[in-house]
Order: C-alpha cells, then sequence, then structure tokens
C-alpha cells in the first residue's frame, strides 16, 4: 500500500482536542502542495466529554466525506503534567481515529515536536512560528486568530513532506494504521516510546 503510484492526492490533518479541534486539508500535486481548507470545531460550550467526542467522530466523518481525502494525519496528545487532560486528548484522537477507520482511510500519527520539525526546522517552535510559515508556504493571507486551524493545516503539510524527495525522511518517527488490528497491536509499545521522537 505505501507504493506511490498516483500524482495527487488530498491529505486531512487534525490536532484533536476537546475544546477545540483544528483541521486542514491540502492537495498534494508531485512537489507541489496547496490548500484546500482549515478551520476548527469548537466544543468549549459542550459540557458533556461523551458528546464531545461524538462531534468529533461527525465532523471528521463530515469532513472526509466532503473533501474524500486520500490520507488522514494526526497529531499524537503531549505529554503533560495532568493526567486527565492526556487521557481526554488521547480519547479525542482515537475517537478521530476511529473515524478516519470508519471510511478506510489510511492514518499516521506525528508527535509534536516531529511536525514542529518538519514544517519549522524547528521541534521547539511555537504556533506562531509554525502558523507564519504555513502561510508562506501555501500563500494565504488571512490569519486565523485560532491556532489550532494552523496546528491541524500543519499535520497535513508534515505528512505531505514525508514523501518528497528530500531524503531527510525519517520513517522512525510516525506510523500509519490501517485497521484497528495493527493499531492495538503497535500502540501498547509505543506509549514509552513517544516522548523519544526524534529532535
Amino acid at each position: 500500500m505505501e507504493i506511490i503510484i498516483q500524482k495527487e492526492r488530498i491529505i486531512l490533518g487534525i490536532d484533536p482536542g476537546t475544546a477545540v479541534m483544528g483541521y486542514g486539508l491540502i492537495k498534494e500535486t508531485g512537489t507541489k502542495i496547496e490548500l484546500i481548507s482549515l478551520g476548527v470545531v469548537k466544543m468549549d460550550k459542550i459540557d458533556d466529554h461523551m458528546l464531545k467526542l461524538q462531534r468529533i467522530f461527525e465532523k471528521t466523518v463530515a469532513l472526509i466525506d466532503n473533501y474524500k481525502p486520500d490520507c488522514m494525519a494526526l497529531e499524537a496528545p503531549f505529554y503533560g503534567k495532568n493526567i486527565q487532560v492526556m487521557l481526554k486528548l488521547g480519547r479525542a484522537q482515537g475517537v478521530a481515529m476511529a473515524a478516519g477507520l470508519s471510511r478506510n482511510i489510511d492514518i499516521t500519527e506525528y508527535a509534536p515536536r516531529k511536525v514542529k520539525q518538519s514544517i519549522t526546522g524547528n521541534g521547539s517552535a511555537t504556533k506562531e512560528q509554525v502558523a507564519a510559515m504555513l502561510q508562506n508556504l501555501l500563500k494565504f493571507t488571512e490569519t486565523p486568530d485560532f491556532l489550532d486551524a494552523t496546528d491541524g493545516l500543519a499535520v497535513a503539510v508534515c505528512h505531505s513532506f514525508q514523501r518528497m524527495p528530500t531524503g531527510k525522511s525519517s520513517g522512525g518517527s510516525k506510523k500509519s494504521y490501517s485497521g484497528w488490528d495493527t493499531f492495538a497491536k503497535d500502540n501498547a509499545g509505543r506509549v514509552a516510546g513517544l516522548s523519544k521522537t526524534k529532535k
């Protein structure tokens, strides 16, 4: 499935969150990429956590059905001090994954540091720096006041860059899943390794 035959593909990038989910879609034609859409799904007014997860699932499925992406890239939850926040982010990511899997789309996961490194060359870059680089790269002038949208877009661009002929593709910091079995089998060993992602 990794053989590159098609010259054009659409990539959906998602930055999962339970208050705001950012997303971005790009079209890749050879080595050229162009912006299709970016935005956010706001859930801060939804009190029930399960309803937030339902919203994430439904919106992700709607994006897939509307734009027909060839693949989906997700930002992995980062390690934080608050275990409850980490748990909720993990659920949000899992639900977005489930939405992609329900439509039989290939899913790739990237650590936040890998995304920043790929876009700016600096794994410790700020959200603002990532957004500015994306604006320059994709030539869009509107400045979304929600950086979650550009975070979602950054994951899509990061995924595109992995197949660009730069010779710098690092397969060890990304992982694709084509179904629940492969994800479940692989996930247990990756939890500890996520924080040791390449710089």
